[in-house]
């Protein structure tokens, strides 16, 4: 009986921080080059009263690998990265990776994200532009010229970023790997005055949402029901002679 309600207790937990997770997508499915957080639980054997009990676990997050859609912005400093690479970026809690292409250039021909973090190349040092020669223009590789000369790269990496990673800002992440520089390959590349919108699905989104409410509010109820009849048995057992 008791193993149940453990059991029970554990889907709830595991069903809250689904619901969690959802709420996060959902709150970002404006976010400029936000990559939806998923979760995947595993059953939990352990042996109880003699009988194996299956437990659901806490739960581990992962990113979504999907695309999101591209959108232009005719902005010469919007950029997007193809396929599954990512732009890096140098935070205050370490070098970050980001989809997020909304770059500008400051006074001192830096060239930064929207918070103002410095944007790295492939070799991990920061773009620096001539402020005096206007914005760049990008080729595909992502060689960015100014006058019709080659001034810097931006770097494109590439990581798995598997479940402990951390997210900076609005949609930069720290993976739980070292992201490695992407070079020569068809599938990768800039487009310049186009930006990744968010790959968060929200009429997804939202059902997954209903379905998960549904659930725990059903095994709520059976935890209810759980207790009433051990009550019950109490009090039969308790009243016996």
């Amino acid at each position: 009986m008791q193993s149940g309600l453990y059991v029970a207790l554990s889907s709830q937990i595991s069903l809250e921080k689904r619901l969690t997770t959802i709420a996060d997508n959902l709150a970002n499915m404006n976010t400029v080059g936000f990559r939806a957080t998923q979760m995947k639980f595993e059953d939990v054997p352990v042996r109880a009263d003699g009988a194996k009990v299956n437990y659901v676990s806490e739960g581990e997050q992962y990113l979504s690998s999907a695309n999101g859609a591209m959108v232009q912005t005719k902005n010469p400093l919007d950029f997007a990265a193809k396929g599954n690479t990512w732009f890096s970026i140098d935070t205050p809690s370490g070098n970050a990776i980001t989809k997020d292409g909304r770059f500008s250039m400051l006074e001192t021909g830096a060239l930064v994200t929207l918070e103002g973090y410095p944007v790295l190349d492939a070799g991990g040092s920061a773009i620096q532009l001539n402020p005096q020669e206007g914005p760049p223009t990008a080729s595909a590789d992502g060689i960015l010229y100014q006058a019709d000369k080659p001034v810097a790269t931006l770097g494109l990496f590439e990581v798995d970023v598997g479940p402990n990673f951390t997210r900076v800002g609005n949609s930069a992440i720290i993976p739980n790997e070292t992201p490695q520089p992407v070079t020569d390959r068809i599938d990768a590349g800039v487009v310049q005055g186009f930006v990744e919108q968010a790959n968060v699905n929200p009429i997804q989104q939202m059902t997954q949402m209903m379905t998960i409410s549904r659930a725990f509010e059903q095994v709520t109820q059976l935890m209810r029901d759980s207790e009433t009849s051990m009550g019950d048995a109490i009090k039969t057992l308790g009243g016996a002679r």
